[in-house]
């Protein structure tokens, strides 16, 4: 394809609200290969905003798995650039700046209703079979009348009529009707901005040619087509990718899969593999040759021949293009990687104090621990449900544990005790019905050494898998 004339500038914008998604790294390989392509720079913006769920640990995981794959960044953190700074919590006087224009246009307002009110407005419109959103009862509020120090938010003033339309470069005209936009809050009450304006804002900011993200913000983008209206900017190039799917057609998410990228470089997929197997989700090299490099794919690659069909996330095409690359290893690379990787000085260091009261000789290290080696593991002949209890309540329990380790960032044995306990104490099961049942879940065995500090060492993805992996199964 001949490289564009226009400056391209494109921007990947992760929330470090949680694991580093392979739905991350499909989309920036896109951006990274275009913007290569064209001569153009790819921008890294942390979006974290949200104070609650935003980790400092999930960004450096962002980070650290991009690094992994190659994907690297022209500007951004650990790399620096004009339109800095790139983390959105460090740039809060821009966005309030930005508000106080809207403001002052009158193209936004301030709106002080308390969640009771709202809440109250959405039972009525539920009630009425009316689609719910705000009523815009501050909307048209004068400054005078307006509570004295009262909290508020500020919000956008959509256009009651007309139409707002936007290009998507794949789909082409999308069309709304204005009347179905909300008027979209952009600054919160504590002061922070909502996704909608920082996005836009410093899309602008930073002169982002294109963007190219998922097709789930194909919803939002008429939201921020018009506040690029209010600002009186020009709009960037859209183009929505379409998600990534269970071989049920599912959006693919971590309860079906593993979709954190630590947990495919822990499983030792390549990163050469794993880039292909991205890029065929969304793109096609030719009728006859699925295997093919990121510098292959960057000279044929054409940005309108992105697929809209449903992508299948198929862990076993992944794995076989994950063999043909594993084929092409040499031998230092084989010797030192496994070195690395997999027999590491660091991880046999953890398994030292586990282990080293429970082998009788060098030969047993291997009976001892193979479970800190493997994957998916055999439970046929074990018992691991308690006799006490029905199998699909204990299939809950260890559904809701899911969830509570999903939030587990301090992966240390300590934390884990704390969690557990709690966890247990909240289902109100017996310690014997609870330990035990998760003992087997992660190690396999009974004669594990203890369970926390073997989960610390497993570490976050392998136990979360296991659990998964058994839940799939029961």
């Amino acid at each position: 394809m001949t490289a564009l004339t226009q400056n391209i500038r494109l921007r990947i914008a992760p929330s470090p609200t949680g694991d580093p998604h392979v739905g991350l790294a499909y989309v920036t390989l896109f951006n990274y290969v275009f913007c290569k392509q064209n001569n153009g720079k790819l921008v890294l913006r942390i979006e974290d905003t949200d104070r609650e769920r935003s980790k400092p640990s999930s960004e450096a995981n962002i980070m650290s798995s991009l690094k992994w794959l190659g994907l690297n960044w022209d500007e951004g953190p650990d790399v620096g650039g004009p339109y800095g700074p790139y983390r959105q919590s460090e740039r809060q006087a821009i966005y309030q700046q930005h508000v106080q224009q809207l403001l002052d246009a009158g193209k936004a307002y301030r709106c002080f209703c308390s969640s009771a009110r709202l809440d109250t407005v959405r039972t009525e419109q539920r009630a009425k079979g009316l689609t719910t959103g705000y009523d815009r009862h501050c909307r048209e509020l004068p400054a005078a009348s307006a509570p004295a120090s009262a909290p508020f938010v500020v919000r956008m003033k959509v256009p009651l009529e007309g139409r707002t339309d936007f290009v998507d470069t794949l789909r082409g005209v999308i069309s709304i009707d204005n009347h179905q936009v909300d008027d979209q809050v952009l600054l919160k009450a504590d002061g922070f901005p909502t996704y909608h304006l920082a996005n836009v804002v410093d899309d602008h900011l930073m002169e982002i040619s294109h963007v190219i993200r998922a097709e789930e913000w194909i919803s939002s983008t008429p939201k921020h087509v018009l506040l690029y209206a209010a600002f009186g900017w020009k709009a960037p190039v859209f183009l929505h990718m379409p998600l990534l799917r269970n071989p049920d057609k599912s959006k693919i998410s971590k309860r079906k899969n593993p979709v954190s990228l630590t947990y495919y470089q822990r499983k030792g997929i390549l990163p050469a593999a794993m880039l292909n197997f991205l890029a065929l989700m969304g793109w096609s090299y030719s009728e006859t040759q699925e295997i093919f490099t990121v510098a292959e794919m960057q000279e044929k690659f054409i940005l309108e021949k992105i697929h809209l069909g449903s992508p299948i996330f198929d862990l076993q095409k992944l794995l076989w293009l994950n063999q043909h690359y594993l084929q092409l290893v040499g031998e230092d690379e084989f010797v030192t990687t496994l070195r690395q990787q997999v027999f590491s000085d660091s991880y046999l260091r953890k398994l030292y104090p586990l282990l080293r009261t429970r082998m009788d000789c060098w030969e047993s290290f291997v009976e001892k621990a193979d479970f800190f080696f493997t994957g998916a593991l055999q439970y046929q002949g074990l018992a691991i449900c308690p006799t006490s209890m029905p199998q699909a309540d204990f299939s809950k329990g260890m559904e809701s544990l899911l969830l509570v380790l999903d939030e587990v960032y301090e992966w240390n044995s300590a934390t884990l005790e704390a969690v557990l306990n709690q966890h247990r104490e909240s289902l109100q099961w017996k310690p014997k019905d609870y330990f035990m049942p998760l003992r087997l879940i992660v190690t396999g065995r009974k004669d594990s050494p203890p369970l926390t500090e073997t989960l610390e060492v497993l570490g976050r993805e392998m136990v979360r898998f296991r659990i998964r992996d058994y839940l799939k199964n029961f």
